[in-house]
């Protein structure tokens, strides 16, 4: 049930929990009176990020599943939902480029989009019928990255996917308002996680995932469209997505590439 002044969940649904943002986001919504419905695809990793936070007195259910599969994830999200009406649902499951050790080549680039846009599209559609279900409302949190504000050379792929959910979740914003379903999205910089631990590049303002997943708890609450941060680097992206071609692709073309 929300807060009349702030949104504040009490059953909570998040894909990617098994390690790094999502598994930060986890514990930090971890507390009594607290249902959590964590996913992930290792089941290994799933049940410490669980155990961690029944430590924090809440109570945690585990799905293990990968979110490019369609029925399973519709699946698990309506059983989460039938335990407890879900409130806040966090589409946070994600792949980087250069993922498995290859560059954004053809496999790679399949399993990017498979990941990020579908996976996303798995999750959020259940979630909306839910919500609509119980003619309550609810909260979904779609998890993008500064990357997609504009195409960047360094990682085409990446940021076409999370371009693409971006403007999803913005529009979806608007279109679901009449439903009382509140749509955030959410683009970090960079965030100490697997997906960033293989570069080997300059990452500036990299943040630690509890501090990146007490920023974005907090600002849920009040329930804006767009979560950008660090402030420097969001500028920044704002920016270039606003300056011309000609002037932004020639600089972001000199950005470093992902490890092949």
């Amino acid at each position: 049930m929300f807060n009349r002044k702030k949104l504040i969940p009490k059953s909570i649904f998040i894909t990617g929990a098994s390690s790094g943002l999502g598994r930060a986001l986890a514990l930090d919504y971890a507390k009594k009176g607290i249902t959590l419905f964590l996913c992930g695809r290792s089941i290994e990793r799933l049940e410490q990020t669980a155990n961690a936070c029944k430590k924090k007195g809440a109570d945690v259910y585990t799905f293990a599943f990968d979110v490019s599969e369609a029925s399973v994830c519709e699946s698990a999200i309506h059983n989460a939902n039938n335990i407890k009406p879900l409130d806040l649902i966090i589409a946070n499951a994600g792949v980087s480029g250069g993922v498995l050790g290859m560059p954004e080549n053809k496999i790679a680039t399949l399993n990017i989009f498979q990941t990020n846009i579908w996976g996303v599209v798995h999750t959020v559609i259940p979630a909306i019928s839910c919500f609509k279900e119980e003619k309550k409302g609810g909260q979904i949190a779609i998890i993008s990255s500064i990357a997609g504000y504009r195409g960047m050379a360094s990682c085409p792929a990446y940021s076409a996917s999370k371009s693409c959910i971006k403007a999803w979740g913005e529009g979806l914003r608007g279109f679901l308002k009449p439903y009382k379903i509140n749509v955030s999205v959410i683009c970090p910089g960079f965030i100490e996680t697997p997906l960033t631990d293989k570069n080997k590049f300059s990452m500036p303002f990299i943040m630690e995932p509890k501090k990146a997943a007490q920023i974005i708890r907090k600002r849920l609450e009040k329930n804006p469209a767009i979560i950008a941060f660090p402030w420097p680097m969001a500028f920044g992206a704002w920016l270039g997505s606003a300056l011309p071609s000609w002037i932004i692709l020639p600089i972001m073309g000199k950005f470093p590439k992902k490890e092949k």
